[in-house]
């Protein structure tokens, strides 16, 4: 077997736990959802619209870092951490140690996205210890991966179920039990999101709301044909409940 291939699976046995394969191959990365469409040219955002959930296009997560060091135009380090918060879609960047202490041990944010290309995401809890928001503010905040598709989920679970769930980050889904929202393939180093995996969340202000991860590279490519194209732009949905009810419901009446 070549050197080089006998490298990139010692590296892909020894750091897939925390996902450093995504870096080391990142040349190979592709992110796609697979999705009903007539054609290559159909417009595929029309899709996701449905007059109640907020659809959020090709939000730019950290596109200057790398986990390599011979990429052109980026810097060889850790992606920085940006969190986002759902009631003003709100991005906000934590880059260094004054941010930190700003931001994540407070309420004022929902998800944390990390890790490479940002791809590991958390629910802002103060009791999870590899949280973000670990130690602050946000107590009672709780994910439940439900497999279904989003439009489908009309009610978040019970509170028990939200008490009991032990899903933390939502990243890589190693396994068909992990609660990760994409699959990476060793075969084809290809990532894609999966399908009928919706996130019911419990927020920090104690309301309910779903989400949907669909894709992490610019213009929500039904497919990634380019191997430099330009990543992580995040595209995904998310619905809140603002009268605080389990009603989930984003169908038309």
């Amino acid at each position: 077997m070549h050197t080089k291939h006998m490298n990139t699976l010692k590296i892909i046995i020894n750091e897939c736990r925390n996902f450093i394969l995504l870096g080391k191959i990142s040349l190979g990365l592709a992110l796609t959802l697979p999705m009903a469409s007539c054609g290559k040219d159909d417009n595929s955002r029309p899709l996701y619209e449905d007059g109640k959930s907020n659809v959020i296009y090709d939000l730019a997560g950290d596109t200057e870092a790398s986990m390599a060091g011979d990429v052109e135009g980026k810097e060889y380090r850790p992606f920085n951490i940006f969190l986002f918060r759902f009631h003003d879609q709100r991005q906000i960047w934590i880059k260094n140690a004054n941010d930190s202490a700003q931001w994540l041990k407070t309420k004022d944010w929902d998800l944390a996205f990390t890790g490479p290309y940002n791809s590991e995401l958390f629910v802002n809890n103060a009791y999870h210890e590899f949280n973000p928001g670990y130690g602050g503010e946000t107590e009672n905040t709780a994910v439940v991966l439900l497999r279904q598709p989003y439009e489908a989920v009309v009610e978040a679970p019970s509170d028990e179920e939200f008490d009991t769930s032990e899903v933390n980050k939502i990243g890589w889904a190693a396994t068909e039990s992990s609660p990760g929202w994409f699959r990476y393939s060793l075969q084809t180093h290809i990532m894609q999101a999966l399908p009928n995996r919706t996130y019911a969340i419990r927020l920090p202000d104690g309301k309910y709301a779903k989400l949907q991860l669909i894709n992490a590279y610019k213009g929500n490519p039904e497919a990634v044909t380019n191997m430099n194209w330009p990543a992580p732009y995040y595209t995904f949905r998310y619905y809140v409940q603002q009268d605080g009810s389990k009603n989930l419901n984003t169908r038309e009446p």
